[in-house]
């Protein structure tokens, strides 16, 4: 495993669309392995996704305290409910917004094993969902924030 650079605005890269992975080999593997050491690395980081590293593939780990959680491909698939969340980000360091969000989500996936599973969100596990997911889509919670703040 290796801690890899986290990229933050404004570099390009945040900015553009991930690609969809085709094959989960070794490859794939070692580099969620990567994401969640780099992740957990931060100290404060519940989520990331694989354009924060600078790679542009449809990757995502997230820890919300509950163990791992590894997305190859993810999708929201359906959202309801509405919540007014607070949101930072390791790739906008010093900076936080408010913004609203679906209360719970449903995303498809493939875990490591190239098989599909659903996981479902309400809350915070909601929210980071929806943030790591709009990274895959060059997009920053800082984009849809109805205000944002510097610490």
């Amino acid at each position: 495993m290796a801690i890899r650079n986290i990229r933050v605005v404004p570099d390009e890269i945040l900015r553009k669309k991930s690609k969809e992975v085709e094959c989960v080999d070794e490859k794939i593997l070692m580099l969620l392995d990567d994401m969640a050491d780099t992740m957990y690395n931060t100290g404060n980081g519940a989520g990331l996704a694989a354009p924060q590293v600078g790679i542009l593939k449809r990757l995502v780990v997230i820890d919300m305290g509950e163990g791992l959680i590894k997305l190859i491909n993810p999708r929201i698939v359906d959202s309801s409910g509405k919540q007014e969340v607070t949101e930072g980000c390791l790739s906008v360091p010093g900076k936080w917004g408010r913004l609203k969000r679906p209360a719970k989500v449903k995303v498809e996936a493939l875990n490591e094993k190239n098989e599909k599973f659903t996981i479902v969100g309400t809350g915070d596990l909601a929210k980071c969902l929806c943030h790591e997911i709009d990274h895959l889509e060059g997009i920053l919670f800082i984009d849809k924030a109805i205000e944002v703040v510097s610490e």
